[in-house]
């Protein structure tokens, strides 16, 4: 009787159906998206599946256990607004600045200049420093643990951050959707150290381009050399022009 009842649903279904199911999906993908990485993804995943468990439940015609769940599911409005108000304020304040971001003029040249601008000033003044640009997976996870900043980038802000024996100094810098994030940040290392015989903020370079998909900038406190890493991988003894191509090559 179940496959019946599928089989006769899917006999009626229209494109007008298909869209409305797509749209649904679509909607729930992205609501997901935007909280993975934080504390309310699990019970976000919890949610989901009581509400397929009330859908199976009511398909196989469980009277008592459907009854309960639908009970639950008539509160369940109730419940997100409670459990996940923090949430919703990021997810609107995040989708509206998406919206600004498409139609605003961001010029990622000049973010990029500011960018290497202040990598070369701390590479001449041996300035340990370490910034990393998110890219398509995004580095929540971090933000959200560190100090943050939500800043416009600049040469000035990262040369202040990056100043010996201030409170930001350790740590790295994270960039997302062209602004400064969090400061302070701390990345894990590399699985294999033994690999790659580099100081701490290049295993840390190492590990979160390992980890994600994003850019590291490393500058050695030591030597003031520039080094870029990507997809777990350390390219080495860059300059201006070097830096500045690699980051063009990688759309940063």
């Amino acid at each position: 009787m179940i496959i019946d009842s599928i089989v006769n649903a899917f006999a009626n279904f229209t494109l007008k159906d298909i869209g409305d199911i797509f749209l649904v999906f679509l909607l729930l993908y992205y609501l997901l998206l935007l909280i993975k990485g934080t504390k309310s993804y699990q019970m976000a995943v919890g949610l989901l599946l009581i509400g397929m468990a009330a859908l199976l439940a009511n398909l196989l015609k469980m009277t008592a256990f459907s009854y309960i769940l639908n009970n639950f599911m008539t509160y369940l409005i109730f419940a997100v607004i409670v459990l996940f108000q923090e949430e919703l304020r990021k997810i609107l304040a995040e989708i509206g600045a998406k919206i600004r971001t498409k139609y605003s003029l961001t010029d990622s040249s000049k973010i990029r200049e500011e960018i290497v601008n202040a990598v070369t000033v701390m590479s001449l003044s041996k300035i340990g420093a370490l910034i990393a640009i998110e890219r398509d997976i995004k580095l929540k996870s971090y933000i959200e643990k560190h100090i943050k900043l939500d800043a416009i980038v600049s040469k000035d802000l990262l040369l202040s951050i990056f100043t010996p024996n201030t409170p930001l100094h350790d740590g790295a810098v994270i960039i997302s959707n062209d602004r400064i994030a969090a400061a302070n940040c701390f990345f894990p290392y590399p699985p294999l150290l033994e690999i790659t015989p580099a100081g701490g903020r290049h295993l840390a370079a190492i590990g979160i381009t390992h980890e994600s998909d994003c850019i590291a900038i490393a500058v050695s406190e030591e030597t003031g050399k520039i080094s870029l890493a990507v997809n777990g991988e350390l390219i080495r003894g860059l300059d201006r022009e070097g830096l500045k191509t690699r980051l063009k090559h990688f759309k940063v």
